[in-house]
């Protein structure tokens, strides 16, 4: 019987007939270490597996043993799933002490460009995705009923006709309470290898490019990248109900924002090309529209944001996860400010939300001063209102849409004086979140931020008063129809001076060293999740 080192040595001499007796070897160990409880668990599962005195040389080789696998296509799998509990070994292995040392895994990752192990891990990964999702599905079912034989009758007034449901079983449906409990217990074990996505995206091009441009498996079902996106949805939309799900959720925010920093890929999420249907959490309103055909990515992860800030809103805010959101929007909107892409959207319902959000914070101020990130979540949701405001004539697809964001504007005017009586003394604590943004002038504070959307709306709000004044009969004002609001609104934007601030579509790219407390947190409930996994 081979023992642990005999079983790497086997894997790195190539020969193929040993290697699955090999690898069969350490499945076996490692489930059985990794599987028990430890008073000090780095320091004795590194004692077990390799002696204090050898642990580099081991440790080296193993992660060797493992490049040699995945290089040489040697552990082909059938069915895609079974990707799942070797991705999260080299998850768990690369994220070892990785901010004490330089870890050898991590290093494998970066010069990995093996094409046909790739498109086997992220067609793996996608089915994990979908098994993932499909447990929220399977609590509460979110698609809307489509045009059956039974219900088309029934519409028409001849249900007496439509064939009868008694020989089929109903599945049971959870009530309201119920549902919140099992909603709570998600996301699965599955979501463990969102960390190992995490550390690929963040360390490999190849792999980054390949899982948003791979197409299906097959016809009629969705991309890895679709089925990532589908699980961030419904992840985000119950982010409140629990800490694991906020955890996951708020990585594969950071795993997106990589992603949109590469302009490349960022240029494929904004693609007509890649118009895919993805599935979104819609399981309590408001719901987000629905679209019949096909959409750009950006479109979906817009969706995605919307839905993400609408139902956490919690006097308990998690303020990171808000901030994280609210990068990604940044990071899109910089991109098309930046190449002058006009894109079709549902933009109104992107600044109500927003504008809800800025509601929210001046509300429920009290609760919020003391989270010592609320700083920088103010920075990047102004820079986010008036890079809109100030460049929306840019990349909106049509002039009626820019005199809504206007309008939207005037319409909350009263909010942003106190937004600023609220905020405006608020300091930036030491070990605060960093900034997301690079402004070029450091006197463009949030206080001046929010002094550009008070004179905006002050400027719009006097000349439709003026233009209510000119109907006025018997000392009342006139109402004036939406036509007519958006006459002056465009005749505003003639008189109106837009002053220049320069930087707010710049932004700062993800370093891992800015959130190690957040990824170590990840990295211990992946552990947590993968040593249950072992466990089955």
């Amino acid at each position: 019987m081979l023992d642990d080192t005999e079983a790497v040595a086997r894997i790195n001499s190539g020969d193929g007939v040993s290697d699955v007796s090999a690898l069969d070897t350490l499945t076996v160990f490692l489930d059985i270490v990794l599987g028990k409880r430890y008073t000090n668990p780095s320091s004795e599962i590194i004692t077990l597996l390799a002696g204090l005195d050898e642990v580099d040389t081991i440790f080296l080789d193993f992660a060797n043993a493992i490049d040699t696998v995945t290089r040489s296509g040697g552990s082909d799998a059938e069915d895609p799933l079974q990707v799942f509990e070797p991705f999260l070994l080299l998850g768990l292995l690369a994220n070892y002490n990785k901010f004490e040392f330089r870890n050898p895994y991590r290093l494998r990752f970066e010069d990995f460009v093996h094409e046909t192990a790739i498109q086997k891990i992220i067609l793996g990964f996608g089915a994990v995705c979908a098994r993932s999702r499909d447990y929220y599905v399977a609590i509460q079912e979110d698609i809307e009923e489509g045009w059956t034989l039974s219900n088309t009758l029934k519409y028409i007034g001849l249900g007496a006709l439509a064939p009868s449901r008694s020989s089929t079983p109903t599945r049971y449906a959870p009530n309201a309470d119920e549902r919140k409990d099992l909603f709570s217990a998600l996301p699965k074990n599955d979501a463990s290898i969102l960390l190992s996505t995490y550390d690929f995206t963040n360390a490999n091009k190849l792999f980054s490019h390949s899982l948003i441009s791979n197409p299906s498996p097959t016809p009629k079902s969705e991309t890895a990248f679709s089925a990532f996106l589908s699980l961030t949805s419904y992840m985000l939309h119950h982010a409140h109900r629990s800490t694991r799900s906020t955890l996951y959720g708020h990585l594969n925010l950071i795993s997106l924002r990589i992603l949109i920093e590469d302009q490349s890929l960022c240029t494929k999420i904004f693609s007509p090309d890649l118009s895919q249907h993805v599935r979104l959490c819609r399981q309590r309103p408001p719901f987000l529209p629905r679209s019949p055909t096909p959409r750009p990515l950006a479109a979906v992860i817009f969706d995605m944001t919307i839905d993400a800030i609408t139902h956490n809103l919690r006097r308990r805010l998690s303020v990171p996860l808000y901030i994280a959101t609210l990068d990604i929007l940044h990071r899109l909107l910089a991109h098309l400010f930046i190449t002058r892409t006009r894109f079709p959207y549902h933009w109104p319902l992107l600044w109500q939300t927003l504008l809800s959000l800025l509601r929210f914070l001046t509300t429920y101020s009290e609760s919020l001063k003391s989270d010592p990130d609320l700083p920088a979540l103010i920075d990047i949701l102004l820079a986010v209102l008036l890079l809109a405001v100030c460049s929306g004539d840019g990349f909106l697809p049509e002039t009626d849409a820019y005199d809504d964001l206007l309008y939207k504007i005037v319409e909350n005017g009263h909010l942003f004086p106190r937004f600023k009586s609220v905020f405006a003394h608020l300091s930036r604590p030491t070990g605060s979140a960093p900034p997301a943004l690079l402004y070029p002038h450091p006197a463009i504070s949030p206080t001046a931020l929010i002094d550009i959307l008070i004179n905006i709306s002050n400027h719009f709000t006097s000349l439709l008063e003026a233009e209510k004044a000119k109907g006025t009969t018997f000392g009342e004002k006139a109402n004036l129809s939406p036509k007519e609001v958006s006459k002056v609104i465009r005749r505003g934007c003639e008189t109106l001076r837009m002053p220049e601030v320069d930087g707010l579509e710049r932004w700062v790219r993800w370093r891992e060293v800015d959130e190690k407390g957040f990824l170590k947190r990840v990295g211990r409930a992946v552990c947590e999740d993968a040593r249950k996994v072992v466990g089955k």
